[in-house]
């Protein structure tokens, strides 16, 4: 999820940015999920807004800021000479002074005793939170959990009698053109009611692993993250979390996160503080028209295993990077998106089926879900071979790779020499055939593929000589295959690529 302070996700192509909708120092900002399902434009929404209000309230944090350290120093001074406090004062005179960075911006009450849904990115890294009330009541807040991925908070008061509620809802069954109202705090003003409809679903902006967003036309600024989209049911289908505007303004494209992935998601904050998602333990990878060629399937639909984690359930179930995973736990998987989250929703230690193709066979094994955990970043390919030790580099005459141009990808190859190795930084545990080099406007540098990748098969079988490659290839296109497909090693990550070899 965007975070806070505004962060903007540049989409390719596009002059636009999201924009995340929490705001320091003048507002925070959300987005409007979508309507359950209304019949014709409302006359009004005052009775709506009047019933729904007291529902929401303004989230206010405050951060801290650290004073940089004074980099002037103090000047030697003679002993005795009482000079020393006047440089002293003098000195910290130019230390800037401690400042408090402070944002605003929405959430909503889901129980009486005072529990409120709210974005992340609004309380992210504040060491101060108040929920302001519809009705100017000001009360601390403490968070009972957050979640980035989904980038939603649960937050607690204390307040002096029962809260109104608002209503979760079900937003699958929210539609594209219903209408819908979000109430917030844009730009720190508070209590400002807007309506629009709903414009499209299962929207993703590479904002976190689990997109799935509503996006809707209705007036949404910055101040109005974490704050509700009702349907004209007065139920909420959805958290406001983002905008789309080259001005960091509404232009009528907003997202909120819908409220079918929010139940999952407060119900677990709520229990344990933290979100315990069920993992297979698989890197996923999406089926293009070019690799379900190579593969000979019918359709697109799936989501192709491109790695697995050794001793993870679905290695232990004997799954395999290459197979096509089309069901889990009998339910259709459409693509490769839809399965992280089909996932992640499961309970942990629960056993489903798995449904998948392997080289045309169909096939189906039961895999024990194991628990996600969160993993720092990851290092960079290289880092994983750095031992600390300066390396001798290799001489030009050492480093120079036999050249064998395989003409129908446009690609140089050398098998993985220690001096292919040492000079790609790939470790000993990957094996294959390096490519050294790739023409330009070739088959190869069409997909991307740069010297150091490793390519570890062809048409789903293994290579270790450059020879096999080509000759893997020339098979391949002898049979009427036009689309090869290759298993890339880039930098320890697995990535199937296929590759167009009837024009090459």
């Amino acid at each position: 999820m965007p975070k806070f302070g505004l962060p903007k996700v540049h989409l390719p192509g596009l002059a636009a940015i999201f924009v995340a909708l929490g705001i320091p120092v003048i507002a925070g900002a959300a987005l409007l999920p979508t309507s359950a399902a209304s019949r014709g434009a409302p006359d009004s929404f005052a009775d709506l807004a009047a019933q729904l209000s007291p529902t929401v309230v303004n989230v206010s944090t405050s951060q801290k800021l650290k004073r940089p350290r004074s980099t002037q120093p103090m000047p030697k001074l003679p002993e005795g000479s009482g000079l020393d406090e006047f440089f002293k004062d003098y000195l910290d005179k130019g230390k800037a002074a401690p400042k408090r960075v402070t944002s605003l911006g929405s959430g909503f009450v889901i129980d009486a005793s005072g529990l409120i849904v709210t974005n992340n990115h609004v309380i992210e890294d504040a060491d101060q939170i108040n929920v302001i009330l519809n009705d100017g009541t000001t009360l601390p807040a403490k968070i009972v959990g957050r979640d980035s991925k989904t980038d939603i908070a649960l937050l607690r008061v204390k307040p002096k009698a029962l809260l109104p509620t608002a209503r979760l809802g079900d937003s699958d069954r929210a539609r594209v053109g219903e209408w819908v109202m979000a109430i917030g705090n844009p730009f720190g003003l508070g209590g400002s009611v807007t309506a629009g409809i709903i414009s499209a679903r299962n929207r993703d902006i590479n904002a976190g692993p689990y997109d799935d967003f509503i996006q809707t036309d209705a007036p949404i600024n910055r101040g109005n993250s974490g704050g509700p989209l009702f349907n004209m049911q007065g139920e909420v289908v959805g958290v406001n979390s983002a905008i789309y505007s080259p001005t960091g303004g509404s232009v009528g494209i907003a997202f909120a996160i819908p409220s079918s992935m929010v139940k999952g998601v407060v119900t677990q904050l709520k229990q344990f503080g933290q979100m315990r998602r069920g993992w297979l333990g698989v890197s996923v990878q999406h089926v293009t028209d070019e690799i379900a060629q190579s593969l000979r399937l019918k359709s697109t639909k799936g989501a192709l295993i491109a790695g697995v984690t050794p001793g993870g359930p679905a290695a232990k179930a004997g799954i395999i990077h290459g197979d096509l995973v089309i069901g889990f736990d009998n339910k259709p998987v459409p693509d490769s998106r839809i399965l992280p989250r089909m996932v992640a929703d499961e309970p942990i230690g629960k056993t489903v089926s798995l449904e998948f193709w392997r080289k045309g066979v169909r096939k189906m094994v039961q895999v024990t879900l194991g628990r996600l955990q969160d993993v720092a970043e990851k290092k960079s390919p290289n880092d994983d071979e750095d031992d600390g030790e300066m390396r001798a580099q290799p001489s030009k005459a050492q480093i120079a790779p036999p050249k064998r141009l395989s003409s129908r990808i446009g690609a140089e190859m050398a098998p993985l020499t220690p001096q292919m190795r040492n000079r790609y930084h790939i470790p000993n545990s990957v094996q294959g055939v390096v490519v050294t080099d790739v023409d330009e406007d070739g088959p190869a540098d069409d997909k991307n593929i740069t010297a150091g990748d490793v390519i570890v098969e062809v048409s789903q079988e293994p290579v270790r000589a450059p020879a096999e490659v080509t000759a893997k290839i020339d098979a391949a296109v002898k049979t009427t295959r036009n689309v090869v497909l290759l298993l890339i090693n880039r930098g320890g990550e697995l990535t199937f690529v296929a590759i167009n070899v009837a024009k090459s």
